[in-house]
């Protein structure tokens, strides 16, 4: 008759962490996820920021006293996403670039109130 024996001891610990995606990661990824709606990320960046915000940054840039820099840096942003839209890049790439126009277009007019807004010239 033989005897078995079996030692369950374990001298080593598993831990498992679950790692959690971090904002940036879940927010490109729904970045990629919108590839198959692009036309209707063209149509707001191009209808949304060149027809209707970058007009009324200007307006407040013109009305501010025309600050050279504030105007370029408007006409770059609206460059921008003219030029990332119609270059066909992806989404991923697309809709932040989007958004990082708008705030700065944001910052431009909140910059153009900050220095007052003279409508007399």
């Amino acid at each position: 008759m033989s005897l078995t024996l079996f030692n369950h001891s374990h001298t080593s610990t598993l831990t498992e962490t679950i790692s959690k995606p971090s904002a940036t990661t879940r927010f490109l990824n729904w970045c990629e996820a919108q590839q198959n709606d692009r036309l209707l990320w063209l149509g707001i960046a191009l209808g949304g920021q060149g027809c209707v915000l970058t007009p009324i940054t200007i307006f407040a840039v013109v009305f501010a006293g025309l600050n050279m820099a504030l105007f370029m840096l408007a006409i770059v942003a609206i460059g921008t996403v003219l030029v990332t839209n119609l270059a066909a890049l992806p989404t991923k790439i697309t809709i932040p670039v989007l958004i990082f126009t708008v705030l700065i277009d944001l910052g431009i007019i909140i910059a153009s109130l900050a220095m007052g807004l003279n409508a007399g010239y």
